[in-house]
């Protein structure tokens, strides 16, 4: 029975530090290719049968992007909303500074780098509990 064990700890082991680093780097490259998103405040307009948000750049510029339906229902009927800008593009904005996207894969790389390494010290502590 302690052999089973021995094995399932030590499968753990390998597989959630190896998936965890791979984790890690998708993690890390989509943070990089995500860019820098600036906050600004926006005005919310309404235009035919859609609505959308305009806001200044860094740069002066005046910058337009439609609202998805997601993104109409969190704003609501305001006529102003902080929204997060992309620098360098004109027409791209969301309602939060982060992905949803890293932010999922660098949980889910911390939760398998966790089990990885609770299971190798938990392999360490069988190691020298059994002599």
């Amino acid at each position: 029975m302690s052999n089973v064990v021995d094995v399932v700890i030590e499968l753990f082991t390998w597989v959630g530090l190896g998936a965890g680093i791979l984790l890690a780097v998708a993690a890390l490259i989509l943070y990089v290719a995500d860019g820098t998103w600036l906050p600004v405040r926006a005005v919310v307009e309404d235009v035919d049968d859609h609505r959308v948000v305009r806001w200044f750049d860094e740069h002066g510029g005046v910058n337009e992007a439609p609202l998805s339906p997601h993104d109409d229902a969190r704003i609501g009927d305001a006529d102003m909303a902080d929204v997060f800008a992309r620098r360098g593009s004109v027409h791209r904005m969301r309602l939060t500074r982060s992905s949803p996207l890293v932010r999922f894969v660098a949980l889910l790389a911390a939760g398998v780098l966790g089990l990885g390494a609770v299971a190798s010290a938990l392999s360490i502590v069988l190691l020298f509990l059994r002599g």
